[in-house]
């Protein structure tokens, strides 16, 4: 099975961009087979980049929040 361990949001050139970074297990064992894989794909549906562009406004919000 695969397993995300960390999913990062961002904008380039081309888009906004879903970057995840996952391991494979095994599904009998446990044991991990695969790990810190990377997938990366390019947002094209309106809800999805919807969700996205709300987590980095939050991610903005927050990081303004804090005290140096």
């Amino acid at each position: 099975m695969k397993v995300a361990t960390s999913a990062t949001v961002f904008s380039d050139a081309v888009g906004m961009r879903l970057s995840v970074t996952y391991s494979v297990v095994d599904n009998n064992t446990g044991k991990i087979i695969e790990d810190n894989k990377r997938a990366n794909k390019v947002l094209t549906d309106a809800e999805i980049k919807s969700l996205a562009q709300d987590l980095l406004v939050y991610s903005q919000d927050y990081i303004e929040s804090l005290e140096e």
